[in-house]
């Protein structure tokens, strides 16, 4: 959606298309058709048979997690792939942009449009830190991944070291690089010191990677964290958790919190909650097994051992205040409109303005 509203500010012209339900009558939340297939196209039921095998065989099965996810992913892949081509024609377009790895293969189809997959982070090493695939699955998985990111004509990913990972771990060139790193809106309200400090959690639930059983025992230790996003924890968890909340809830709080899985990917990683932090002036707890937090100023690190004693220095208001203003300032250094940046250079090229026709904005999918 930043990159929409970036785009369309530019002055082009700009088709989004949701495909999270793509296989769904229905992406509606709690409507009947989210559960019923879309459409009785041989692809389209394909494509809903898939996830209803993925639901049954991968997500509670551990056997079927580990053994059978391959399959489902790249059947995924590449019915999307089959679908979008048909559905987005995107030979209409001047430049195609991809931000999912499910639907990134409509950009090896032959699109006659400049092509840019803004890819979240290395697919097969994070599929495989999850408990997704075998090592010999992994291994076909990331050579498959790799000449995947070589065809594209623009690659980039959510933060600049996934790219610098591709490189050292996949061994990609990286001459297809066009960096976009995640960007925020900084708040104009930010937030305020308080004694004692109140600690904000706030993202998806549902990952592995998130390392919930770390959350549960950091929450033993200092009561008053708050935790939003979703699904629903387990109660057993003793997370007080307190449902769904966009980030302007932020400004109640003095710190957010991330916790990670300590895996190669993590550790060289980054999470989106992050900039949300930082956009509201939190200091940002952050397991000090992440690397790179010199990119990321207002950062904090921690480890269980020593937390309580991070949060008695940031408990002083001098402390907390140089943090805070460390935080914000780095916000304002990743708002959108700078981050983004670089597609402005790519639309203003000699080469993408040859594709379009004279006194036309560039049309973008």
């Amino acid at each position: 959606m930043a990159i929409e509203k970036f785009l369309r500010e530019c002055g082009h012209e700009v088709h989004l298309k949701d495909t999270s339900c793509l296989a769904r009558a229905s992406g509606e939340q709690g409507s009947l058709g989210r559960m019923l297939p879309g459409s009785v196209r041989p692809e389209r039921l394909a494509l809903y048979a898939n996830d209803v095998a993925s639901k049954v065989l991968t997500r509670r099965w551990s056997f079927g997690r580990r053994h059978l996810s391959y399959y489902v992913l790249l059947a995924d892949h590449h019915l999307r792939r089959r679908i979008l081509k048909k559905e987005l024609e995107p030979d209409r377009f001047d430049l195609v942009i991809v931000e999912t790895p499910y639907d990134a293969g409509l950009l090896t189809t032959g699109v006659a449009a400049e092509t840019l997959y803004d890819c979240p982070n290395p697919w097969a090493d994070e599929v495989f830190h999850e408990g997704r695939l075998t090592r010999r699955q992994h291994r076909k998985f990331r050579r498959w991944e790799t000449e995947f990111l070589e065809s594209m004509d623009r690659l980039s990913f959510s933060w600049e070291s996934y790219g610098r990972y591709a490189m050292a771990h996949y061994g990609i060139s990286g001459q297809n690089f066009l960096q976009l790193n995640w960007g925020c809106t900084p708040s104009a309200q930010r937030a305020c010191f308080s004694d004692p400090p109140r600690v904000a959690y706030l993202g998806s639930l549902s990952s592995r990677f998130v390392n919930l059983p770390m959350l549960a025992r950091l929450s033993r230790q200092y009561p008053s964290i708050d935790v939003y996003g979703g699904p629903p924890p387990d109660p057993s968890l003793g997370l007080n958790y307190r449902g769904y909340a966009t980030p302007d809830v932020l400004q109640q709080y003095q710190l957010g919190l991330i916790t990670c899985t300590r895996d190669p990917i993590r550790q060289e990683g980054f999470s989106a909650k992050h900039l949300h932090y930082l956009a509201h002036g939190l200091p940002v707890l952050v397991p000090a097994w992440r690397r790179h937090l010199d990119l990321l100023r207002g950062s904090v690190p921690y480890t269980e051992a020593d937390f309580g004693d991070v949060l008695g220095r940031l408990s002083q208001q001098a402390q907390w205040q140089a943090v805070s203003d460390e935080a914000y300032e780095q916000a304002l250094r990743l708002d959108w409109n700078r981050t983004l940046e670089p597609l402005r250079t790519l639309l203003e090229s000699p080469q993408a303005e040859a594709r379009a026709p004279r006194g036309r904005a560039a049309r973008i999918a």
